[in-house]
C-alpha cells in the first residue's frame, strides 16, 4: 500500500540525530484494480439492459374491414390508471353503449374482461381469435397506460386489435361518467 523509507543509520556519521527527508510513495495498484472492476461492471450492466420493444404492426391505409358488433370490444384508455370499456363498437346512436370501468390490476382488471369476451366469442363463433378489440386513448391518458393496454393484448393472446381515434360521442359519455 503506502511505503515509507526510513533511514536506519541513526546519525552515526555525523555524531548526532539529524532529520532526514523521508520519501513517501503510494502504491496505486489497488486503485487501478478498483477502476477496472468498475469499468467492467458498468460495461456489463449496460449491455445486459437492452431496451424492451413492443412490436406494433400497423395495417395498410385503405378501407377498414367491417367487424360484427358481437365480435368487438372497445377499450377507452383514460387518465388516473382507469380504463373504460363497452361491448361492440358503439356506432348506433339510437342504442348507446353501456360503459363500464376497470383498471389494469391483475385481479378483476381489464384482463378478466378480455378473457370473458374471448369465451363469449368462442362460444358464439367457435374461435376466440374472432375477437376484435378497439383501443382508444383519451386526451388525459398516459403513455404508460397505453403500453399497459397493449401488454394486455399480448398477455391474453388477442390476435386482432386496433388503435383507433376516440369519437366525440365517447368523450361525452366519459364526461357524463365523471361530472
Amino acid at each position: 500500500m503506502a511505503e515509507m523509507n526510513t533511514g536506519n543509520d541513526q546519525g552515526r556519521n555525523h555524531g548526532g540525530h539529524r532529520s532526514k527527508k523521508l520519501s513517501t510513495r503510494v502504491d496505486m495498484t489497488p486503485m487501478v484494480d478498483l477502476g477496472f472492476l468498475l469499468i467492467t461492471f458498468f460495461m456489463l450492466t449496460t449491455t445486459m439492459a437492452k431496451p424492451k420493444v413492443l412490436n406494433l404492426i400497423m395495417p395498410a391505409d385503405g378501407a377498414g374491414v367491417p367487424v360484427g358488433e358481437s365480435k368487438a370490444l372497445t377499450l377507452l384508455v383514460g387518465e388516473n390508471n382507469v380504463i373504460s370499456w363497452y361491448d361492440g363498437q358503439g356506432d348506433d346512436p339510437l342504442h348507446p353503449p353501456v360503459i363500464h370501468q376497470s383498471s389494469f390490476s391483475p385481479a378483476n382488471g381489464i384482463g378478466e374482461v378480455i378473457r370473458a369476451k374471448q369465451k363469449k366469442v368462442a362460444a358464439a363463433f367457435g374461435d376466440p381469435d374472432d375477437l376484435v378489440i378497439l383501443i382508444k386513448a383519451t386526451k388525459g391518458s398516459s403513455y404508460r397506460n397505453m403500453v399497459d393496454a397493449l401488454d394486455e393484448m399480448k398477455i391474453n393472446r388477442v390476435a386482432r386489435y386496433a388503435l383507433v381515434d376516440i369519437t366525440e360521442q365517447e368523450v361525452n359519455m366519459l364526461d357524463a361518467l365523471h361530472p
